[in-house]
């Protein structure tokens, strides 16, 4: 069964959430979080950190990330393992895989419209909402 990641990084300010609008498919054109397979061998938060930082130049010095949820898809023969993080200081990102933004957090991410995963992405803030202020207050 094939591993995936999904990241949730959070400004400094706990104010925005880093997003990429996807170059391609699948869900081109529509924003999403970065992430990305987890290879043979590598450990799921091994590659949460390698994706985040191929995908955003954010490093494991600048967020500590936490493991919050994970979602199998058994019709897909996969699963997906989603960690949260905010960034400790103020940073730049940049990456070339897909363009990079940081928005606001007063968003309906359930619009599938505007954002990737069928409704996955609004569920996910809403579990980490429930939870961000225990895991995230450093």
């Amino acid at each position: 069964m094939q591993g995936y990641n999904v990241l949730m990084i959070y400004r400094n300010d706990m104010k925005s959430l880093l997003m990429c609008k996807r170059l391609r498919e699948p869900y081109k054109g529509l924003s999403n979080f970065v992430g990305g397979k987890i290879e043979d061998g590598e450990t799921g938060m091994e590659a949460a950190y390698r994706e985040l930082f191929e995908e955003t130049s954010i490093s494991k010095a600048d967020v500590t990330l936490h493991h919050v949820m994970d979602f199998t898809y058994y019709v897909h023969d996969c699963y997906v393992e989603v960690y949260v993080g905010r960034l400790k200081e103020e940073l730049q990102v940049s990456g070339d895989e897909n363009e990079l933004y940081w928005s606001d957090l007063n968003q309906d991410f359930f619009d599938m419209s505007k954002y990737a995963g069928e409704g996955n992405i609004g569920h996910m803030v809403e579990q980490v909402n429930m939870i961000k202020d225990e895991i995230l207050s450093d």
